[in-house]
């Protein structure tokens, strides 16, 4: 497999026509995300003492050991599987689930994050049409009215495309308070998490925020993703809590991670100030 040239790599708003490629890098970028929220959940102490209450009961109602042991396991997962999508949406989102016609641009122009690897190598990078996949059939445009105060409350979708592909994605909230920015997801293609470009998104998307007077970015990762963890802790992040400023205890209150099932966390927050 060649090595992905980082300087090829031009980094773009999402558009309409690129919606179904983000979700289907989604779908593969997060495949067993949820399995491990529902196990991470299953094993906190307070639901496993939940689950043998209710095994205890159905034990006089049922004749079966293994029966009274998988019933109650059994419908927690099943009320999880459809509940938990509806509580986390885009992992680290309130919002139910992302709006991505309404985070699509809209411009004639490509709107582009600065890649620093153009400025060191002096290339560059070449925009190719995007590839479709074989049987893959265009959507037509949807024809929804996207109002300003939509667009604006939609957040943005960052994509990193080489040579015609889409290799990974980055999700930016809304701007809900003046100077604070958040990342709610980072998607990068399986080939090619080994080449710098999560760093490459991340750290280019924080230059545009403080450009644009931002003075601390905070990601919401996946409660036992300890990949992502250990990403955002390479790129400078730290996790919010760490140390005793007054001002992280403020932060503390404002910025809280997303809550499921008996008020477990399903995710870990994140904060570098640029």
């Amino acid at each position: 497999m060649v090595r992905l040239e980082l300087d090829q790599v031009v980094m773009r708003r999402m558009k309409e026509e690129d919606i179904e490629m983000v979700k289907a890098l989604i779908k593969e970028g997060c495949e067993g995300t949820e399995n491990r929220l529902i196990l991470h959940i299953l094993t906190r102490p307070l639901c496993l003492f939940i689950l043998a209450v209710f095994s205890s009961i159905l034990r006089c109602l049922v004749h079966s050991f293994i029966l009274a042991l998988a019933i109650p396991v059994f419908l927690l997962i099943v009320f999880l599987k459809i509940t938990m999508p509806r509580s986390t949406g885009v992992l680290g989102s309130s919002r139910p689930s992302w709006d991505y016609v309404g985070s699509s641009y809209r411009g004639t122009q490509n709107e582009t994050l600065e890649n620093p690897y153009c400025r060191i190598s002096g290339k560059t990078p070449v925009t190719k049409k995007q590839r479709r996949k074989v049987g893959s059939k265009n959507k037509e445009m949807s024809t929804e009215k996207i109002t300003p105060e939509r667009e604006q409350a939609a957040g943005q979708v960052w994509l990193a495309e080489s040579d015609g592909e889409i290799l990974g994605c980055i999700f930016r909230e809304s701007e809900t308070r003046a100077g604070i920015s958040r990342i709610c997801r980072l998607v990068i293609s399986c080939w090619y998490r080994k080449d710098g470009l999560g760093r490459l998104l991340v750290q280019s998307l924080e230059q545009k925020e403080r450009d644009m007077g931002a003075h601390r970015v905070y990601a919401h990762v996946p409660y036992p993703s300890k990949v992502g963890e250990a990403f955002f802790r390479k790129v400078g992040y730290q996790p919010l809590g760490e140390g005793t400023s007054e001002e992280n205890e403020e932060e503390m209150t404002r910025e809280t991670p997303e809550r499921g099932f008996l008020g477990y966390p399903l995710t870990k927050v994140f904060y570098k100030d640029l």
